[in-house]
């Protein structure tokens, strides 16, 4: 996992939604579904603490091939622009926003219903919509 000019990555990467249906659909589930939720956590003791609560949760470096030594001055340097960027002047505590991500799939089954085959509709979703809109289930608008 070397990078140009010998460099490794010192982060793990960082999933997205779309990397999580990805992933449930690769591994043969059906009805992939995905969602996430962010939470922001303050934290009074600054930087140093939102280092402690990561290691707990068990989410340092998980790159296999990873830099296994950091001088003194990055950490000192890291802490600097953290606190820099995310933290409070009034309290001098520092911020964290942590995004948990929910799949869930199914094991595939023949009774299971499936999705209809691409361009097999027989109504246009323009179509769908003025017929909603005549019959009074959804009100007309602009969007732009």
């Amino acid at each position: 996992m070397e990078r140009a000019g010998g460099v490794t990555p010192v982060v793990s990467p960082f999933a997205q939604v779309r990397d999580g249906g990805n992933l449930l659909t690769r591994a043969g589930l059906a009805l992939p579904a995905v969602d996430q939720d962010d939470f922001v956590v303050r934290y009074a003791a600054g930087p140093a603490e939102v280092v402690d609560h990561l290691r707990a949760m068990g989410e340092s470096n998980a790159v296999q091939q990873r830099q296994r030594y950091l001088g003194k001055d990055v950490p000192l340097a890291a802490a600097a622009a953290y606190s820099n960027m995310f933290g409070s002047e009034v309290d001098g505590s520092v911020q964290a926003t942590y995004q948990v991500m929910y799949l869930a799939g199914w094991s595939p089954h023949e009774a299971q219903q499936r999705p209809a085959k691409r361009g097999s509709a027989t109504v246009s979703f323009q179509e769908l919509a003025t017929g909603l809109v005549d019959s009074g289930k959804a009100t007309g608008g602009s969007t732009g």
